[in-house]
């Protein structure tokens, strides 16, 4: 088995295994990580890479977003709200050309991957009675 093998076999497992609070946390990860790119690559204008990365932050957004549970009521619709905003402000950085909104974008997914990883750090509800 090669390197790449055994990091995508890792890979894998780690998300097939991983709580669900723990899968947003490595969505928010994966759309930080290719917006940042997208930013960069916008400054130095590379518009074929820019493109790439910004559309698949976009969609991590989007599957953020389609997965909300609205029956959890004002928070699922307040982060509904925040990823409508997210891609708004992406296309417009798009269109504009402009990687300040798309670093916008990175510091609120920051904020809210930090929200989240503090909800996956924390013990379980069961066992904290138990």
């Amino acid at each position: 088995m090669n390197p790449y093998d055994a990091n995508r076999a890792y890979t894998e497992s780690s998300v097939l295994t991983a709580p669900p609070e723990r899968l947003v946390v490595m969505l928010y990860d994966g759309a930080i990580r290719f917006l940042s790119q997208a930013a960069v690559a916008l400054r130095a204008q590379n518009g074929r890479v820019f493109l790439d990365r910004v559309q698949r932050g976009e969609a991590i957004i989007t599957e953020l977003n389609l997965t909300l549970d609205m029956r959890q009521g004002e928070v699922a619709e307040r982060l509904r709200a925040i990823y409508q905003f997210c891609n708004v402000h992406l296309t417009a950085a798009t269109v504009e050309g402009d990687p300040r909104k798309i670093d916008d974008v990175v510091r609120l997914l920051s904020e809210l991957r930090e929200a989240w990883q503090q909800i996956a750090a924390a013990p379980p509800a069961a066992a904290a009675v138990a």
